[in-house]
């Protein structure tokens, strides 16, 4: 006797957000090498170039110890603090580029008809994005940036040993901990914080552009500037930009692990700043969502 039984499908597996989210940022990583090549690249620069710096090292730490306390540590450390500014601008000019390409991207090469096929919203997709911009970059360039610096300090320390020079002396005045203490906070703060509704505006424009991002995300501020300075003689808009650009009351502080996070945290441009990214992001999913291939 056979007996039919009605087969129940299998419910189809869920996939919860936060999977989602991080596949998404895994894609971006696999298609923007960039964020990891161009800081590296710059680190093996720097290494190769401060070879020529070893050269001279032993010559700047005599001279040094004839300078003022005060004024031995910014001797002896200035080509060491360029390692740190040489590779944060390297991540500087890649999260503006990154922010740029990110969404014009995807539609110039057609790539959004395959994405937009998978079940991950606009909105996750923008925050994938997001998230490469303020938290995978500024930690990809922090860590090239401690291995570069370990690897000059070793060689440092390995010529002055040769030469009979005191290594400990040099390790009091680079103070290594302290840098990278500095380095950290100048990431959160400037990198992280007070630049993100300047990538988000990039991202905006990404989104909204059919072609030259970079000329539309540059006109509007720009038109602004000329029509402040024509009209009422006044700059209050330029000196806005720039303050911004600058990096605001973090930006002085750089490698400063001295500077207060309470004042920064208390800045109102700081909170303004967050309300237009969150703003900025929202209207790029939005955008991403309507917006078809060039």
């Amino acid at each position: 006797m056979n007996v039919q039984t009605n087969a129940v499908p299998a419910p189809a597996p869920t996939i919860s957000s936060a999977q989602l989210l991080y596949w998404s940022i895994r894609r971006e990583l696999m298609e923007y090498r960039s964020i990891y090549l161009a800081p590296l690249a710059i680190g093996g620069v720097v290494v190769v170039g401060f070879v020529f710096v070893l050269v001279h090292l032993p010559q700047t730490m005599r001279t040094a110890m004839t300078l003022d306390l005060s004024k031995q540590q910014d001797a002896v450390s200035q080509p060491f603090g360029a390692v740190a500014g040489l590779i944060m601008a390297a991540a500087f000019i890649v999260s503006i580029y990154y922010a740029l390409d990110t969404l014009y991207g995807e539609r110039r090469d057609r790539t959004i008809l395959f994405w937009k096929s998978l079940p991950v919203s606009d909105m996750t997709a923008v925050l994938a994005k997001t998230c490469v911009l303020l938290i995978i970059l500024p930690a990809v360039a922090f860590a090239i940036t401690v291995v570069t610096e370990a690897i000059v300090v070793g060689l440092s320390s390995a010529v002055l040993a040769a030469t009979g020079l005191s290594v400990a002396k040099l390790w009091a005045l680079l103070d290594p901990f302290r840098s990278m203490t500095g380095l950290l906070y100048h990431l959160v703060t400037v990198h992280v914080l007070w630049y993100a509704p300047l990538y988000a505006w990039l991202m905006l424009i990404s989104a909204w552009s059919r072609r030259a991002p970079l000329l539309w995300a540059a006109l509007p501020p720009f038109a602004i500037v000329i029509f402040e300075q024509v009209a009422f003689h006044t700059k209050y808009f330029a000196n806005f930009l720039l303050q911004r650009v600058n990096g605001g009351p973090g930006g002085s502080n750089m490698l400063d692990p001295d500077a207060k996070m309470t004042h920064f945290m208390l800045t109102p441009g700081l909170w303004w700043g967050l309300l237009f990214a969150a703003a900025f992001l929202f209207v790029a999913a939005r955008l991403r969502r309507y917006r078809g291939p060039i």
